[in-house]
């Protein structure tokens, strides 16, 4: 009797335990949202990334009753930003738009990054995949690819060509389409599309790889002419700009825009944010937006965005060591 007594007494305390360390986790679930949600962008303003936050957060605030303050923290190939979530504490106060540059490419250009891609993260939500696009200045003698390559040929040390910055999927589209080009570039990276937008349509630089919801608006106002699209075949969108492999070279890419947080996130706070964002995608405003954009809502849960993740670390790692691509 003494016995089962002790095995009770030690199956009672185990249980309360448990409880007691749940408790914390359980109470920082229930009291979500416990004030303004703060997602963290890390790139500057006007860019595919931006975008899709602002686009995001305002359907966030609206479902989830307090604000969404979208945060732009550039720098390092979007690693200052991300670094910045992933340190902070995990109870869906602070988010991260992750991106293919933050959470794919990066990670084999910085030798010295703090944060594991998958692993120092919590990944909540699929936003947005899209194609990349390469506009020139519309004053510009370029219409095609081939344009490019002989106008690279014929300048000492290449043209200079443009992106968001180091480390990006459209500065890993420059290295690729020069290597199978056999021609030289001077890669000029800004902080984020917006600034390497305006320095094309001032003339500033001859040409620029962007995501294409930051240049759509750009290329119909005839501010920017596009001449090369990643996807791999013409976008619906933009019907008359051709496809890189419609003009001899066998490059496709597509960028992607998600939402996470700090590793750790409790699994009733990471539900809920997934329910709101995927409800928030889903409405017939952000569809047509998105579709202005030229972009494609998400659908993954948040497992199979994290395998998603994984997944595009393998893939990129390689294709960035075989560029011979660097962070500077």
């Amino acid at each position: 009797m003494t016995g089962r007594l002790t095995r009770r007494a030690i199956a009672t305390g185990t249980l309360a335990s448990v409880a007691l360390l749940a408790a914390p986790r359980l109470s920082r679930a229930q009291g979500f949202p416990s004030g303004p949600i703060r997602l963290v962008v890390p790139f500057a303003p006007g860019g595919s990334t931006d975008l899709s936050a602002r686009l995001v957060a305002d359907g966030l605030a609206q479902r989830l009753g307090v604000p969404v303050v979208v945060e732009n923290r550039p720098g390092a190939g979007a690693t200052t930003g991300s670094q910045a979530v992933a340190d902070a504490a995990p109870d869906g106060q602070t988010l991260v738009m992750s991106n293919i540059a933050s959470h794919a490419i990066s990670p084999a250009l910085y030798g010295n990054l703090r944060y594991d891609p998958v692993r120092s993260f919590t990944h909540i939500a699929m936003v947005i995949t899209n194609p990349s696009v390469w506009v020139v200045n519309p004053r510009s003698e370029i219409a095609n690819l081939a344009d490019l390559v002989r106008a690279a040929k014929a300048k000492r040390g290449g043209l200079d060509m443009a992106s968001s910055g180091a480390g990006s999927s459209n500065h890993l589209m420059l290295v690729r389409f020069c290597d199978l080009a056999g021609i030289e570039h001077t890669h000029i990276p800004f902080r984020g599309a917006g600034p390497a937008m305006t320095a094309v349509i001032a003339g500033q630089v001859p040409m620029m790889s962007d995501s294409l919801p930051s240049a759509a608006g750009h290329i119909r106002q005839g501010s920017v002419r596009a001449i090369a699209i990643s996807s791999a075949e013409r976008h619906p969108a933009f019907p008359d700009v051709p496809t890189f492999r419609e003009q001899g070279f066998d490059l496709s890419s597509t960028s992607w825009f998600a939402l996470s947080g700090p590793a750790g996130m409790p699994p009733a706070v990471v539900e809920r944010l997934h329910r709101e964002i995927m409800a928030v995608i889903a409405t017939p405003e952000s569809r047509q937006r998105f579709a202005e954009m030229g972009g494609t809502p998400g659908d993954m849960t948040p497992a199979q965005f994290t395998a998603f993740v994984a997944e595009e670390v393998a893939r990129w790692a390689p294709v960035v060591r075989a560029s011979g691509a660097t962070a500077g």
